[in-house]
């Protein structure tokens, strides 16, 4: 749709018998780095497991690298890469294991590439995830995201759960990787600085629908000083929970 990566029209889900997204309709485009922000239960996740195809809308349309994630979802997940928002390899794999049990499953697999983020982030391979700290498993699992070279990388608070040290660290490292011009990224986080800090476009995911989306510039504004960013986003993410929008 319009040469964009991910397009949703008027998705409609619910869980649980409420209505979690209500019409949302929402681009990333190519090529950036595209931050949606909302509260805990906005509906962030949902949103990125129906661009996986794991979830199934009542209604809409969504279209993610040219596949239709509903009947494509196995192609899709090829072009795709996806770090959760916790580590789902098993307790007992080190993450060269987790490398060798992904590497039949992508045709487009690199080892060299996985290795070489491992590496570059200093990911302990030997270490099982049930004694990697939090800040490892997530630069571990991000090494496999990259490793197929994904045409989209989806991002589900990844910062989420690490202290502010860490968060730098691993925010620092996951910016190298994924901002050289050929990645389209969509991190989903409630963390206003990584917003501030991360973001080409920003979404404002609230009462089920995008209630503001544009450059960082566009939604902060032409008279906003970068160092009152995190506060302005949180203005204008409050207002949209209350249904205003603020100017």
């Amino acid at each position: 749709m319009n040469g964009s990566l991910l397009a949703c029209s008027r998705i409609v889900k619910s869980l649980g018998g409420k209505t979690v997204l209500d019409a949302l309709t929402f681009t990333v485009a190519p090529g950036e780095v595209t931050v949606l922000l909302g509260s805990d239960g906005a509906g962030k996740t949902t949103l990125l497991r129906l661009a996986l195809g794991l979830l199934r809308p009542e209604t809409g349309e969504m279209d993610v690298c040219g596949f239709d994630p509903v009947f494509e979802g196995d192609a899709l997940r090829q072009v795709v890469g996806f770090v959760p928002q916790e580590p789902d390899a098993y307790p007992w794999m080190t993450p060269r294991d987790l490398f060798r049990f992904l590497r039949p499953q992508y045709p487009a697999w690199s080892e060299a590439h996985a290795l070489e983020v491992a590496g570059a982030l200093q990911v302990p391979l030997t270490t099982p995830f049930s004694r990697l700290s939090r800040t490892d498993g997530m630069k571990a699992m991000l090494a496999a995201a990259l490793a197929p070279a994904p045409r989209l990388l989806l991002l589900d608070e990844p910062f989420a759960g690490v202290d502010a040290a860490a968060r730098d660290e691993l925010l620092r490292d996951v910016m190298r990787e994924v901002r050289d011009g050929r990645r389209t990224v969509l991190c989903a986080t409630h963390d206003l600085d990584v917003a501030a800090r991360v973001a080409d476009r920003v979404a404002i995911l609230a009462r089920g629908a995008i209630a503001q989306h544009g450059t960082l510039a566009q939604i902060l504004g032409p008279e906003a000083e970068p160092s009152r960013a995190p506060a302005r986003i949180h203005e204008l993410l409050a207002a949209a929970e209350r249904g205003e929008v603020l100017s």
